[in-house]
């Protein structure tokens, strides 16, 4: 049976609360599995049938090592922010021959932040090949640490129910 794919780099938190908000709405209608970034396979098994990454806005895309080095310093989970980030991740994947519906989010400061680690990240599983299901989707938090700005998990979990449905339909043969 086919499931979906919940893959996330988060630094503060807020990041990873998107992600279990998205496989909530997912788990609707689909098998969710949900993994962060640096635990993330590299190839594919032929049993996702969705892939939804998500990570947070830095430097106007994805995080690179500089930038999650910064963001440690200012209090981001220092793990985190050593390991491997979702543009590292997004590189290395299009290796692997299965290649599922894909959908991205990111989390980014509201009014303050241009660019989009979603949009950045489509792009590179786009150019490995993926057929991507939806736009890119921005949640908003308050500030660099966040929290999440108010109804942004709910807003988040029906843009899951939103994938599980579009991939649903995708995979049902027109009449």
């Amino acid at each position: 049976m086919k499931h979906a794919l919940v893959m996330y780099e988060s630094m503060f938190g807020n990041t990873k609360e998107i992600a279990e908000a998205v496989a909530e709405g997912l788990r609707e209608t689909m098998t969710v599995k949900l993994v962060e970034v640096g635990s993330a396979p590299v190839e594919l098994s032929e049993e996702v049938g969705l892939l939804v990454v998500g990570g947070p806005t830095h430097a106007f895309s994805m995080s690179r090592p500089s930038t999650r080095a910064d963001a440690a310093g200012k209090g981001a989970d220092e793990q985190a922010a050593a390991g491997t980030g979702l543009r590292e991740w997004a590189e290395r994947i299009g290796k692997g021959s299965v290649r599922p519906p894909v959908a991205a989010f990111d989390t980014k400061v509201k009014g303050l932040m241009t660019g989009s680690a979603a949009r950045a990240a489509i792009k590179l599983l786009r150019r490995a090949h993926f057929p991507v299901l939806l736009a890119p989707e921005n949640f908003y938090v308050d500030g660099t640490a966040g929290p999440l700005l108010e109804g942004e998990s709910k807003r988040a979990q029906v843009w899951g129910a939103k994938c599980a449905a579009e991939v649903g339909e995708a995979s049902t043969p027109a009449p």
